[in-house]
């Protein structure tokens, strides 16, 4: 008994201990780190070029990244200046996306915009020199940081676009979506857009989408070296017959370009549809006589589809007769043929709705119909039973008459 509860105590002075330390530390960084929150002083910023000197071949532009830090208690707003510029050089400074003036820095922070500059046609080769300048926005504080740019003679060697994909050739049927992956790599030394472009064959759709996204693009923004996925999705016209479709994709950027061949194997669909040409699937007849109709059978897959036969499901002692019995010609995508129908209650059929069945089965595919067929009395008994009446009224008329005499 004293074992456990030596052991309990000495568990319980562990986590107490445990705890304790941990608010110490926890504590202590609090205390670092308002210590150095108070070293910071009131106001303050810094700006600088992340790479102050950079060299560059003719017909080439320059994006330096321009780090802005704010070392203050507060935030700030900082604007900028390109105070000093070359002539032949068009600046300005600007984020991926659009050009800039200024730019918010929480207190504490830094913010990464970007110098970009671009030497015309006639600017000669050698050193230029560039001066930025910073102010918050009511200007009590300002930084400068200058931006050396060597120009070289020789002309740029023209950089690749690297494009590649694992799979190039899928196969399915026609009334398939077919998804490739395509890997692409920026080795043209600068950052780009990159348009993206696919023929394939009439009435097929070709998009290109982000992997693990339904949006489509048209375009594909990179850095220098970077590289990034997508997805080529086609979706080929549905009649496409069974065979290899080539699809040349084209990825380009100004005089740089790179192409991949991808192939689709279509193996074709099989696919039949039957009907009548009014749509209506009833007749009317009377037993023992013959009702007839006409039917189509229509391939509406990509693959030929052979030896089609008929077969009917009906009451007992009917008779469904087909012409012709089969389709022994090859039915092509898109073609049809007409059957006549032929459908003969039975003798001792009951006045009424019956259905009968009809399955049109061909190769690797089939379709169903279902008729309703009334069968009607004849019309000899109409005939007959009004005869009937006819003769009891005419009785009637002698028996008043042969009454009325006596």
């Amino acid at each position: 008994m004293r074992t456990k509860t030596t052991k309990a105590l000495f568990a319980l002075l562990l986590i107490l201990s445990l705890a304790l330390g941990t608010s110490f530390i926890s504590l202590s960084f609090a205390k670092e780190d308002k210590e150095k929150g108070e070293e910071r002083p009131e106001r303050g910023i810094s700006m600088a070029f992340e790479y102050p000197e950079v060299i560059i071949s003719k017909g080439d532009d320059v994006s330096v990244d321009l780090i802005v830090k704010n070392k203050g208690k507060r935030d700030e707003s900082v604007y900028f200046t390109i105070s000093s510029a070359p002539p032949g050089w068009k600046t300005k400074i600007k984020t991926y996306s659009f050009s800039i003036t200024s730019v918010h820095v929480p207190d504490g922070e830094d913010r990464t915009v970007q110098f970009f500059a671009e030497p015309q046609k006639d600017t000669k080769p050698g050193a230029y020199k560039f001066k930025v300048d910073a102010k918050t926005e009511d200007g009590a504080f300002k930084v400068s940081h200058q931006l050396k740019i060597t120009l070289k003679k020789e002309e740029k060697e023209k950089g690749e676009i690297e494009l590649t994909t694992s799979y190039p050739v899928l196969q399915g049927p026609s009334d398939a979506k077919f998804e490739f992956s395509l890997d692409l790599r920026n080795k043209t030394d600068k950052e780009d857009t990159f348009n993206l472009t696919a023929k394939g064959p009439k009435d097929w759709q070709i998009n290109f989408k982000p992997p693990y996204e339904d949006k489509y693009i048209s375009s594909l923004r990179l850095k220098d070296g970077e590289s990034k996925s997508l997805n080529v999705e086609l979706t080929p016209d549905r009649f496409s017959k069974a065979g290899d479709y080539l699809i040349p994709v084209t990825i380009s950027a100004g005089e740089s370009k790179a192409e991949a061949e991808l192939k689709v194997v279509i193996t074709g669909t099989y696919r039949l549809e039957a009907g009548t040409a009014t749509g209506l699937l009833s007749l009317t007849t009377q037993k023992g006589r013959s009702g007839n109709i006409s039917i189509y059978v229509k391939n509406t897959g990509s693959a030929p589809i052979h030896n089609i036969e008929f077969l009917s499901v009906k009451p007992e002692n009917w008779k469904v007769e087909f012409t012709p019995e089969k389709i022994d010609t090859t039915l092509e995508p898109g073609s049809l043929k007409q059957i006549e129908l032929s459908i003969t209650p039975a003798q001792e059929a009951l006045v009424g709705d019956y259905a009968v069945a009809v399955n049109i089965s061909g190769e690797k595919s089939s379709d169903d119909l279902e008729f309703r067929v009334t069968v009607k009395a004849s019309a000899a008994w109409g005939w007959i039973g009004i005869g009937i009446i006819i003769l009891v009224i005419v009785g009637l008329f002698g028996l008043f008459v042969s009454l009325g005499r006596r």
